[in-house]
């Protein structure tokens, strides 16, 4: 299948292209800056480069961004800034909606001129649309929060719902995704590995995580199976508490997780984005368990031994 891929130049997208490339399908891979140093190791004959802003309204309108879009079949759509990495002024806040909102609607509307637009679109979204609660248990069927990030995942959600009536929209809330090389626990483990890791505020607080390799999977799943459509929460069926998912990356590691990193000191750090890691919510996906998913990673610690473990990763599946 001939892929345009939006935003999948980072951690998610470190395993996802090599995969996609593995199953044979031809790919479009669409880059701000172009520095990418993955992509330059992977098979150019299946592989275009392109370096374009897609939250730039005018590339959708003509060029090799229009180009691409109009010989794809399928768009996977994953771009966003970074959201609990730096301090939520009002200038990244717009620069956290932009990446999302304005990418898409640059998007769809230049899919709605096509003659035949793509069969299909993957389009992210996050756990962060139902708001944060320690008491609430969400599923597909939950109603949304009312916060930053749930308005913001409700604008994104709705602008990908605009696509054309031939389009097959399939829309993952990703959770927080696990990864040996990004991510939250790409920049955990160095601090676990060195004896001074632990729980991250009061340790209460919901992680509704995924192994990166299994939503890669549902990602190509999407693609070929007609089965796969509307919104699905990529999570594991088993989230937990800060303070378990602590203990558990120590005992991976083979480290103590005693020191706690107190909660106004992250607040200092991040500002109101420290809300995304203080907080949490339990989140669960009715919709993979009745389309049969299957998991290679449903329970944290194997996920997180095969993660602190390459070499035993075969024996954790």
């Amino acid at each position: 299948m001939r892929l345009l891929l939006i935003g999948c130049t980072g951690f998610i997208g470190r395993e996802l292209v090599p995969q996609l490339l593995s199953q044979g399908h031809q790919l479009t891979v669409v880059s701000r800056n172009g520095a990418e140093s993955f992509l330059t190791d992977l098979p150019s004959d299946l592989l275009i480069k392109l370096k374009i802003n897609p939250a730039d309204q005018d590339s959708w309108q003509k060029g090799a961004l229009l180009e691409a879009l109009a010989k794809a079949e399928g768009v996977i759509n994953l771009a966003g800034e970074p959201i609990a990495e730096k301090r939520w002024t009002s200038t990244h806040c717009l620069e956290i909606q932009n990446s999302r909102v304005e990418s898409t609607k640059g998007l769809i509307t230049a899919m709605g001129h096509l003659r035949r637009p793509p069969r299909v679109l993957i389009n992210a979204s996050a756990i962060g649309y139902y708001g944060t609660s320690q008491d609430n248990d969400f599923t597909e069927e939950s109603q949304s929060g009312r916060d930053f990030l749930a308005n913001l995942c409700k604008r994104w959600e709705a602008t990908a719902a605009k696509k054309p009536r031939s389009t097959r929209l399939i829309v993952f809330r990703i959770g927080i995704v696990l990864g040996p090389d990004g991510g939250a626990l790409g920049k955990m483990l160095p601090v676990f590995k060195a004896g001074l890791g632990g729980p991250i505020g009061n340790g209460l607080q919901w992680m509704s995580w995924v192994h990166r390799t299994d939503l890669c999977q549902m990602i190509q799943q999407a693609l070929i199976n007609k089965s796969w459509t509307g919104v699905f929460n990529a999570v594991a069926p088993n989230p937990v508490s800060m303070s378990k998912f602590a203990g558990d990356l120590g005992k991976s590691l083979g480290r103590p997780s005693l020191l706690s990193v107190p909660g106004p000191i992250l607040k200092l750090i991040l500002g109101d984005g420290a809300k995304v890691v203080l907080e949490g919510q339990q989140v669960r996906s009715i919709r993979l368990q009745k389309i049969g998913y299957k998991f290679q990673y449903p329970e944290l610690n194997k996920a997180l031994v095969a993660i602190a473990n390459p070499d035993q990763r075969t024996n954790t599946i």
